[in-house]
């Protein structure tokens, strides 16, 4: 087992900690998904249809993506500490409202609102590519990544335990109270690492023909946003599938969420640890094969006999090993495309792909009632995943054709 590579800084006054970036991104991660067990739970508290509930998940992603068209151009201009930090700051006000709304439209704003949070997610990467060339990021994401799979690996397990032992706002009350330790930890520890203050707006709204119009840039952002988008559909319908059609409990269905994480993990494991030697695109071009094979597969299983838990989280499970291949090597290649612009790139990047996400998920929750079974949901994940291979074999045929 290797290390993680080493990374030059560009200023160790401000050269945050791995463990900082790591939390940052984790704390947007648990954010999205620690209360997923608890939905019909919470549908029922407020005497609303599960799909209503159902928008915390697919709402919250669609505000995310369009936060992260502002959070990237702002943070290359006024630098990543003062925007990671207000974004804390607003998240800490949100999760306090989540817990006190008398009513689901109460709570769905506030939980809106709480979508400011996935500027940490955005910055983390962008802070990472602040420091290291293309293939070390890809790298070094990778690392970052695999320990922020942590939080929702165990996050919804944690979720479920709370909900049955205190109810639903146990959640919530968990998100504040690590919203305050981490916004501590990045007060004291997260530096400035945008160089020189950042790029001014018109400078970036000059420069932004030539990042928009790059066919490497919307190939590697399509790659991306299709490999998680078959993670994001599953986040909008796998509530539903688990509790209706198998009958999980709460519990049972956080101990089942665990698998995507674990196969996460395990890919931006894959992904620390050969995306120097492997190359970026053959990286995402694997990874974007191991996302889409065992969901297939799953799909078949289902249409001809009895479904099962075991063999569709199994398969969720194995999808997210390749996301975890697909995504920090997708990621790099976007920044990489104008390094100066790297904010702006990841922001860009994360809102095509969260707000692709964000549709997905209500798609998912509309194709899913009574008879329907998990079919639906897989032919979905399944279609999404596949956008993935197209997009980075456009990428890589361009690149042959051009002699890069």
């Amino acid at each position: 087992m290797s290390t993680p590579p080493t990374v030059r800084f560009l200023d160790r006054s401000t050269a945050p900690h791995i463990v900082t970036l790591v939390l940052l991104s984790g704390l947007s991660a648990l954010s999205m998904n620690v209360f997923l067990p608890s939905l019909p739970g919470m549908a029922a508290w407020y005497g609303v249809d599960y799909a209503v509930m159902q928008l915390s998940v697919s709402a919250y992603l669609a505000v995310s993506a369009v936060l992260q068209l502002a959070v990237g151009p702002v943070s290359d201009r006024y630098g990543r500490r003062s925007v990671v930090l207000a974004a804390l700051g607003l998240f800490l006000l949100a999760t306090v409202g989540t817990l006190v709304a008398p009513t689901a439209g109460w709570f769905l704003v506030f939980r809106m609102a709480q979508a400011v949070i996935a500027t940490t997610f955005v910055l983390s990467r962008a802070v990472v590519r602040d420091m290291v060339p293309d293939a070390q990021a890809a790298s070094m994401i990778g690392y970052v990544t695999m320990g922020m799979s942590l939080a929702p690996m165990i996050g919804p397990a944690i979720g479920g335990v709370l909900d049955e032992a205190f109810g639903w706002q146990a959640n919530f009350a968990l998100l504040l109270a690590l919203g305050v330790v981490v916004t501590w930890l990045a007060w004291r520890d997260l530096g400035e690492t945008a160089a020189g203050g950042g790029t001014p707006f018109a400078e970036q709204v000059r420069q932004y023909p030539e990042l928009l119009t790059s066919p490497r840039f919307w190939g590697y952002a399509m790659a991306a946003a299709g490999a998680s988008g078959a993670f994001f559909a599953y986040l909008g319908g796998a509530p539903y599938v688990g509790t209706n059609v198998f009958g999980l409990s709460p519990a049972q269905l956080g101990f089942y969420f665990a698998a995507p994480a674990i196969g996460y993990a395990l890919g931006n494991f894959i992904s620390g640890r050969y995306s120097v030697a492997v190359g970026i695109d053959r990286m995402v071009l694997i990874g974007s094969i191991i996302t889409t094979t065992p969901l297939a597969l799953a799909l078949l299983e289902v249409l001809l006999f009895t479904p099962s838990p075991l063999v569709f989280f199994g398969a969720v499970g194995l999808m997210a090993i390749g996301n975890g291949m697909v995504l920090p090597n997708a990621n790099a290649g976007m920044l990489s495309v104008r390094p100066h612009l790297a904010g702006t790139a990841s922001g860009l990047g994360s809102a095509l792909m969260i707000g692709g996400g964000a549709g997905l998920s209500a798609l998912a929750g509309s194709l899913l009632g009574p008879g329907s079974g998990a079919a639906p949901l897989l032919a979905l994940m399944a279609l999404s995943s596949l956008g993935s291979i197209a997009a980075i074999l456009a990428v890589i045929r361009r690149r042959r054709a051009l002699g890069l």
